[in-house]
């Protein structure tokens, strides 16, 4: 029996299309550190962006969403030379 990861489940409701708070991705996918997941996946090549915008009432609301413009190739190796400091940011 395959097993679905919290990356996985992650992927596939933002590569259809899903926008995703932090919250969402903690209760549920279960995840005890969103920002990490969102970074895997970062790493592995994927374009999440997080987007920032006001609600109704003036909040300022974050969800992550899944790019279209960028290769995986050319987002992971973006974010592994980031992670190594050989970028500035």
């Amino acid at each position: 029996m395959a097993t679905t990861t919290i990356q996985n489940k992650v992927l596939s409701a933002l590569t259809e299309g899903k926008a995703l708070t932090s919250a969402d991705i903690k209760n549920r996918y279960k995840a005890g550190n969103p920002q990490a997941v969102i970074q895997a996946l970062r790493f592995a090549g994927y374009p999440v962006f997080l987007n920032t915008r006001k609600n109704s009432r003036g909040v300022a609301v974050s969800r992550y969403v899944m790019g279209t413009k960028a290769t995986k190739q050319v987002i992971g190796a973006g974010y592994k030379a980031l992670a190594k400091g050989l970028l500035d940011n």
